[in-house]
């Protein structure tokens, strides 16, 4: 509904009136830590472009060569999520003309098994 805030088990008192962590309410219903994982690489491109880069740092042009569907606007918007999430680095080399490399770091390195597992799975399961 519009207008109203939704409520989450995560932000309800415990009966000792502590608040339950995310770890308690998930026999409930499902994770809130997997439902943010999810929903973050669920975004449009936002999974294809963790992937490309765990071959390693990559240009802004190189993304867009690597993930050719994509939009210039649209990468932008996904790099600088994925940034402020703490799962790509963006590096600036003050060369001439300025050289900008986008990255994972230690967090968006730890995606490959579930990546890997996920291609894997959409190897076997989505071909024709």
């Amino acid at each position: 509904m519009a207008g109203t805030a939704a409520t989450s088990t995560a932000d309800a008192p415990a009966p000792n009136g502590t608040l339950q962590t995310p770890a308690a309410s998930s026999a409930a219903g499902v994770c809130p830590y997997f439902h943010e994982a999810i929903e973050l690489l669920g975004k449009r491109w936002s999974g294809a472009i963790v992937h490309t880069l765990l071959d390693g740092p990559k240009r802004f042009s190189e993304l867009t060569h690597t993930i050719p569907q994509i939009s210039d606007r649209l990468l932008s918007i996904r790099l600088r999520e994925l940034e402020g999430c703490g799962i790509v680095a963006r590096e600036v080399h003050g060369e001439a003309p300025v050289r900008v490399e986008y990255e994972l770091t230690a967090k968006g390195r730890a995606l490959q098994p579930a990546v890997t597992a996920i291609r894997s799975w959409a190897r076997e399961w989505l071909q024709d």
